[in-house]
């Protein structure tokens, strides 16, 4: 019987000198809950998770221990992990590999846009293209694991070194794209890998060093459902296969090693099905991390092996736990059909001669698509843009063209750990950003490439300068375009979210050039106030991480020739102490370092909004070369049960209470194109829920309408987007009382609102 508490207590830390004065973990234990023992995988979530679990089971049951053992840990191989084999019984080993935007590190596959640049496209179907399109190449090369999405960090601090690998700081936006991500990737025959499990939201101190054990996320129970947890439940939903545990700890407990995160809320209360694999290196313990629920290590034996056959053998590890974790594995490999017709293995270093095994198909069409949505227009003076055929542009900065060296480490476009450490900008136009995340693109596209290109077509001429801080301005072009960057990367977390070099570079340009566009590639909020209200700077464009087609996708919005929508998935303060304490991660020296997430629910626009904060551009915000007006507020019920709790008699399946994802009411919007051009309105809902932040986003729809029509908008919000978690009855809670609902164009920008009564 699975032993749940009651309620999750967030108890505070002792004082950090207490703890380093003596270095012992006692102080600290029982800070997060135990639950145990691991939940079995049951199969009962579907037809075809039961007859994945049917087929594992027949295929454990024959298995020696050493064989059952040999399953659970990470062995040599040409992929970044992969499992063990049983050849006895046909069961080879699976391979596993990122990154979650393309497949890092080997050749004729495509560096699709980043995370963060999907999520500013607000655009469900293009989230659903992109998973089926990367699944799709990571099929192609034989590998059966692929290790994402990237759906936490969420973002909670501005300078967070990996936020530029999720889709945005909210957890539905995170969770619609995490879900239709994870759908793609299962679609197209290969496990998806939802990570990082939980609470992972700095780089800093996110593994343990020389100073001592990593940090400690240290999150309420209610938080860490409502925030943290929510996105993961709609890629469950959707089916995931696998999850990967995080590095740090959470209430001072290892990720991987936390027993309240992957018994109790992973496989009990969200019914997960599929095997949960370890981040590489975070096992911290043998028979802890196995009874906590830990099902496989990577990349090596670690403390398992031949040490977790022995725990077995004296009792310390059930073998009906090492069974599950087998089980479970197998489940999940025979739930994606992979034991017939899957291709052979085509991972190969660089340094070997290999046949080309091409996945890219047409994709490039559709990064260059997904790039061109996710592009957000700020400022456009007086219709600045589109450009109307341009004889004449001068072209500044080092983001304008490509890296002059970018393979110094031959797997990580633009540089390596051993490299990057501590960057602010990348000399040279960026794609992607750095670590494990990093994509390996065939070519790029840089924006000088892209715009010579329409320029020679033009007949126009260019001059330029990627290199000068106070380069030659030509008064008789029409434009001057500046492209700076802001950059980040695994390992570290940014430093700033500002740059000296680019920030006079840009004032220079503008105070020669009465015409100034700037464009921004960035990895996260980029605070932009040193010189987006110059007079001069007509237009401004934050260009996100586009990938292989930047320069394209960009000039089809430069040009008009897509209307820009992208929308913003971050908040820009005006200034960085805007983000108060969310600004930078937990800098704490001692040997247990605690960093408290004092703030609850209230992160990014969240936080703005609690503290009357006018930020500089807000959560959701983006222009359009037209205009759009709403109307026609609608809410109906849609005749659901609307009781206090879902009832406990159901089962739960995966991704949680069957319940939760019942549509209970429907809202209708009308969207008018009240401007000349055909464009696409990115239309936002926000709820306002009893006892909990002001506004939060629960629904978006990317909507294309010509000029003059109007389009209707319909939203369903099931009981899950009305609920809080309720730490007392340690279930999701659907309140009595009014509920406000808004609708329009940004998480600010409300043109219509309205209420629901529960």
């Amino acid at each position: 019987m699975i032993f749940l508490v009651t309620v999750w207590l967030f108890l505070w830390p002792l004082h950090a000198a207490q703890a380093q004065s003596n270095n012992s973990e006692i102080p600290f234990y029982g800070r997060s809950p135990p639950v145990y023992p691991s939940p079995e995988g049951n199969g009962t979530t579907s037809a075809a998770w039961a007859a994945a679990y049917s087929k594992a089971r027949a295929m454990v049951v024959q298995m020696t221990l050493e064989e059952k053992s040999n399953l659970t840990y990470g062995h040599t191989g040409p992929c970044v992990g992969q499992t063990g084999a049983v050849p006895r019984l046909g069961i080879s080993e699976l391979c596993f590999a990122d990154a979650p935007d393309g497949i890092r590190g080997q050749e004729f596959v495509s560096a699709f846009p980043a995370g963060i640049h999907l999520g500013a496209t607000f655009d469900r179907q293009l989230m659903y293209a992109y998973g089926k399109a990367l699944g799709d190449e990571y099929r192609g090369k034989g590998i059966h694991v692929a290790l994402g999405p990237f759906i936490g960090p969420i973002g909670r601090i501005a300078r967070g070194g990996r936020n530029w690998e999720g889709l945005g700081s909210d957890p539905f936006l995170a969770g619609i794209g995490g879900g239709a991500i994870t759908k793609g990737i299962q679609d197209a025959g290969v496990i998806s890998t939802p990570k990082h499990w939980l609470l992972n939201e700095q780089e800093y101190r996110r593994r343990e060093s020389t100073l001592g054990e990593a940090m400690s996320s240290n999150v309420d129970d209610r938080t860490a459902h409502e925030l943290y947890a929510w996105p993961f439940m709609d890629a469950l939903r959707a089916g995931a296969g696998s999850v990967m545990c995080s590095y740090q700890r959470a209430n001072d407990s290892y990720g991987c090693q936390n027993s309240k995160l992957m018994n109790g809320i992973l496989k009990t209360e969200f019914g997960f099905e599929g095997f949960i694999v370890s981040d590489w290196g975070a096992q911290h313990s043998g028979v802890a991390s196995a009874n906590a629920g830990l099902d496989v290590v990577m990349p090596n034996a670690a403390y398992w092996g031949a040490n977790l056959t022995a725990a077995v053998g004296n009792g310390s590890v059930a073998i009906a736990r090492l069974e599950d974790m087998a089980t479970r594995l197998l489940a999940a490999h025979y739930f994606l059909g992979q034991e017939d017709g899957f291709p052979e293995n085509g991972v190969y270093p660089y340094n070997v001669q290999h046949p080309v095994i091409d996945v890219r198909e047409d994709h490039a069409g559709l990064i260059r698509q997904i790039g061109a949505a996710g592009h957000v227009l700020v400022k456009n003076v007086n219709g600045t843009l589109p450009f109307k055929k341009p004889r004449f542009l001068n072209i500044y900065g080092y983001d304008a063209e490509v890296k002059a060296s970018p393979w110094n480490n031959p797997t990580r476009y633009g540089g390596g750990y051993e490299e990057n450490f501590g960057w602010n900008t990348l000399n040279g136009t960026m794609i992607t950003a750095g670590g494990s995340g990093g994509s390996t693109p065939p070519y790029v596209i840089s924006p000088f490439k892209a715009i010579q290109d329409r320029m020679i077509a033009d007949r126009g001429i260019l001059r330029w300068d990627f290199w000068g801080l106070t380069p030659t301005v030509y008064s008789n072009a029409d434009a001057c375009l500046v492209f700076i960057n802001a950059y980040a990367s695994e390992s570290f977390d940014r430093t700033s979210l500002t740059d000296d070099f680019s920030d006079q570079l840009v004032n220079n340009v503008a105070s020669n050039c009465s015409n100034t566009i700037v464009v921004v590639h960035s990895a996260g909020p980029r605070v932009v106030d040193a010189w987006i209200e110059n007079p001069n700077v007509t237009a401004c464009i934050f260009g996100g991480l586009p990938g292989q087609e930047s320069g394209n996708s960009l000039v089809d919005v430069l040009y008009g020739d897509v209307n820009p929508s992208g929308r913003l998935p971050y908040t820009v303060g005006k200034k960085e102490s805007d983000y108060g304490h969310l600004l930078n991660s937990t800098t704490d020296f001692s040997y247990f370092p605690q960093d408290d997430f004092t703030e609850g629910l209230y992160i990014d626009y969240r936080h703005f909004d609690a503290y009357n904060i006018t930020p500089r551009y807000e959560f959701g915000y983006g222009l359009s070369y037209t205009t759009f007006e709403h109307s026609n507020l609608s809410i109906s019920s849609t005749g659901a049960d609307t009781r206090l709790f879902p009832p406990s008699e159901v089962p739960i399946v995966q991704g949680g209470h069957p319940w939760l994802w019942e549509a209970i009411y429907t809202v209708q919007v009308t969207v008018t194109n009240s401007g000349v051009v055909a464009g696409a309105e990115v239309v936002q809902l926000y709820l306002e829920i009893p006892n909990a932040p002001a506004r939060q986003l629960r629904g978006f729809e990317r909507v294309h309408v010509a000029p003059g029509e109007s389009a209707t908008v319909t939203f369903s919000l099931t009981r899950r987007d009305l609920s809080i978690w309720n730490v007392v009855a340690q279930q999701w809670e659907l309140q009595r009382g009014s509920y406000g609902v808004f609708s329009g164009a940004s998480s600010r920008d409300v043109r219509l609102n309205g209420d629901i009564q529960v």
